[in-house]
């Protein structure tokens, strides 16, 4: 009888130990299948593809600059731009073939009925500029006015040596034109004398190689090759854009229909609202969104 009482006991006393280190083991293997507390959220999906801008070579510099930030910030993304005019950008947004136009200059009624979505990105001024050889430091609106009409054509008619004026314009479709025409006040009477030339860069180097011309770009274009002119006594910068006290300037904008805006697009749009995009709208010497 004890032997049999001793194997009862041994045998209730491995039951009871076999149950508690399976009591002990369970949390062990709650605790693997549960999950890890420092797993990694999912990180934001990184930007691609290709997108076309595109419209006013004014506006050209200073997109192109916030371009090149944005590509560096997300490096699968490439966009391009087409300086076409101001008239084509809005028309090409407007068909989708830009994803976003840009214009240096407001929106015409017309284009307005397309019923896109209006950005002003910056301000810029229009410089009024001469070959270096020009002796002419400054003009009055209205001299520019008669100027551009052919009611002045020697420099010696506003305080210069003799010599014929070289009028130089530019062509149909231009925002920088049209702003131009509208500031100064000769709408639809432009000289017949006036040369023609493509673009800013065209206007620049046409006004450089010839030393009796006169010619208007945007400020982003102003170098050493031609000499901007006081207007009504204020310099073409910034300071006096802002001052008031240059009256040549218009407005930079962008134009798309929301439609056409994929996440590259619209990150785009938030871009240029940041301060990091106003410090390159500025060294670009336009001006920026206060």
């Amino acid at each position: 009888m004890k032997k049999i009482l001793i194997v009862v006991l041994a045998f209730i006393l491995a039951f009871a130990m076999f149950g508690c280190q399976k009591e002990e083991l369970q949390p062990t293997t709650e605790a693997t299948n549960a999950p890890s507390e420092t797993t990694d959220a999912p990180s934001e999906t990184m930007l691609s593809g290709t997108v076309d801008f595109g419209g006013s070579t004014s506006v050209q510099p200073v997109l192109e600059a916030l371009a090149e930030e944005f590509m560096a910030l997300y490096p699968n993304v490439t966009i391009t731009y087409n300086g076409t005019g101001s008239s084509t950008g809005v028309s090409q947004a407007n068909e989708g073939a830009y994803m976003i136009g840009a214009a240096s200059r407001n929106i015409k009624d017309s284009e307005k009925e397309y019923g896109m979505t209006e950005k002003v990105l910056a301000y810029d001024g229009i410089a009024v500029v001469v070959n270096p050889a020009v002796d002419v430091d400054e003009l009055t609106m209205e001299q520019i006015q008669m100027i551009y009409k052919g009611e002045i054509t020697d420099w010696s008619e506003v305080g210069g040596t003799a010599g014929a004026i070289m009028v130089v314009s530019r062509e149909d479709g231009s925002g920088t034109r049209g702003a131009y025409e509208e500031i100064i006040g000769f709408e639809d009477e432009l000289t017949a004398d006036a040369a023609i030339a493509e673009g800013n860069g065209g206007v620049k180097s046409t006004v450089a190689e010839n030393p009796s011309a006169i010619g208007y770009v945007s400020f982003t274009y102003l170098d050493e090759t031609i000499k901007d002119l006081l207007v009504n006594g204020g310099k073409a910068d910034v300071a006096s854009v802002l001052d008031g006290s240059y009256p040549v300037s218009r407005p930079f904008m962008l134009i798309w229909h929301d439609k056409n805006l994929d996440e590259i697009g619209k990150s785009f749009i938030a871009f240029i609202d940041t301060d990091e995009a106003k410090v390159i709208i500025e060294d670009a010497k336009a001006i920026p969104l206060s």
